[in-house]
């Protein structure tokens, strides 16, 4: 039997015998005879939570979006909009990731939900999609903070200009390391 979400805790599911039921998981419901007539909990609701429990399709609530980065399939919520990162590329604060242009390392102090092509970097009077060494990103990705980990060390501590935070597309990025 496959198993096909169609979304807020419905699933189709393919039986051995060429028919195709509708499992409704949440109300604990299906459209085969055996359901219907007998009431008993059949085996097409009992194929989709083993499918759920198997990580295999997305449980009620959720629907299935491709990582942004490689593909991946990742579960998230309904309803969530924006571009969709598995664990392998998510980037957050405290994360150490590559600037794909420069090669260079950099620590992600944070991430925003806000697009590329909606903040603007104050030095330069130009939205961080728009800024010259990102046209080759897409500018409806999150923004990224993140500074360079090679702060200069004063006898009183770190020089806090050595510090400053630079803003990238979140597609410029590539995290370094495990999740």
């Amino acid at each position: 039997m496959s198993v096909h979400p169609v979304g807020d805790g419905r699933y189709e599911v393919d039986a051995a015998s060429g028919e195709r039921y509708h499992v409704d998981l949440e109300a604990g419901r299906c459209s085969c005879p055996d359901h219907r007539f007998r009431g008993a909990r059949c085996k097409h609701v009992r194929r989709v939570a083993i499918e759920i429990t198997e990580g295999r399709v997305p449980p009620p609530g959720e629907v299935v979006r491709d990582c942004r980065d490689c593909g991946t399939a990742v579960f998230v919520e309904e309803g969530v909009s924006g571009p969709t990162y598995c664990p392998d590329h998510e980037l957050t604060a405290g994360d150490r990731a590559r600037d794909r242009e420069t090669g260079a390392e950099v620590v992600v102090v944070g991430v925003s939900a806000l697009r590329a092509d909606h903040v603007r970097i104050t030095a330069t009077d130009c939205t961080v999609a728009e800024h010259p060494t990102n046209d080759r990103y897409e500018p409806d990705v999150p923004v990224v903070a993140a500074i360079y980990p090679h702060a200069r060390v004063a006898p009183n501590g770190t020089v806090p200009a050595s510090l400053r935070t630079y803003l990238f597309p979140r597609t410029r990025l590539r995290r370094i390391g495990p999740p």
